[in-house]
């Protein structure tokens, strides 16, 4: 009987067929995707011990000034010499560069590892528009691509030692604050930002019960676009009258020199300052109705760096000294939420 084409292979002595090359590629990038994933837990172990404070900065809804807040913050703790990272984790509208003028910055990567660009006061900037190729092209990720990229966002970049790290991220409590609250350990706390309407207090509320849910303290709430102030000069020591929202006559005097400030609620007051009471977290202050902040933006220069000495810059260094005194308290009971 004639040998079938397998026994006369073996018997003639040549070599067994190769394995599957495609099998074979598969455990390879297995293989090398696990040992990745353990490096990278090893980097982000390291950085819980190489960075003092992570402040992640959230807001219920878009448009109330969330990523020029958490710029602010981090610009603020930076012009006190403290070293500070700001972390643009917003991967749909990620604005921080644009917003200090680090549009075209070169990001060096080094080991493996991405090193973050150079901004004002010797802040250190990551953001998701460093990695996109076209600015103008809208990012569509489903859910288990964009947690991936976030855990690589946090596990690659090279932060060395800093005092404090800021997160800043897109609107709403879904899958980003999730993400690094599960991914980064020993988040401190959290800053919520909002403004006066009635419709963003709503948000807010929502934030802080994410806060609540994930066991994190919340540091506190920033009243963004509080108030626009007019200022002028008159008569001194004369009775001033601005006709308000509404319609409704706002009457203040000139001091001895006829100076004059009037301050137009142009979005209600008062009420993220007793919503906070009510939810029993800590109201961290209000930054101004500024239409440099606006400029700011646009132009790349943020108005703490434009007008060091302005109103503006003036209340961000009051709320972060909030902030501050929050986070010296550490994990007491009066911080969280339970």
């Amino acid at each position: 009987m004639a040998d079938s084409p397998v026994s006369h292979h073996r018997a003639g002595g040549d070599p067994p067929e190769a394995p599957n090359s495609d099998a074979s590629n598969e455990q390879r990038a297995q293989m090398e995707q696990a040992y990745q994933q353990m490096q990278r837990k090893m980097r982000i172990s390291k950085m819980d011990e190489q960075i003092k404070h992570k402040i992640m900065v959230l807001s219920g809804k878009g448009g109330v000034g969330k990523s020029t807040v958490a710029t602010g913050l981090a610009l603020s703790l930076a012009r006190q010499g403290k070293k500070v990272g700001l972390m643009d984790i917003d991967i749909t509208g990620p604005n921080v560069p644009k917003m200090l003028g680090l549009e075209d910055a070169d990001l060096n990567v080094e080991d493996g590892q991405i090193h973050p660009a150079d901004g004002p006061n010797g802040l250190k900037v990551i953001s998701m528009a460093f990695l996109l190729e076209d600015p103008d092209k809208p990012v569509i990720w489903r859910g288990p691509i964009k947690l991936g990229a976030i855990q690589q966002f946090i596990g690659d970049v090279a932060w060395g030692e800093l005092d404090a790290l800021i997160i800043d991220f897109p609107p709403g409590t879904s899958d980003e604050p999730l993400t690094v609250s599960q991914s980064l350990p020993g988040i401190d706390g959290v800053v919520i930002v909002t403004t006066p309407q009635e419709v963003a207090l709503l948000d807010s509320r929502k934030s802080i019960n994410f806060a609540k849910t994930i066991s994190v303290p919340v540091l506190g709430v920033v009243e963004n676009m509080s108030g626009y102030t007019l200022r002028g000069t008159s008569t001194p020591n004369s009775n001033i009258s601005v006709m308000g929202p509404g319609g409704v006559p706002i009457e203040s005097e000139s001091d001895e020199e006829g100076k004059w400030e009037i301050t137009l609620d142009v979005f209600k007051s008062g009420g993220v300052e007793e919503s906070s009471k009510e939810m029993e977290v800590p109201f961290l202050g209000a930054l101004p109705f500024d239409p440099g902040i606006v400029r700011g933006g646009d132009d790349g220069v943020h108005r703490i760096i434009a007008d060091p000495e302005g109103e503006t810059a003036r209340a961000f260094e009051s709320i972060v000294k909030k902030v501050q005194e929050q986070l010296d308290k550490g994990s007491q009971r009066t911080l969280r939420i339970i």
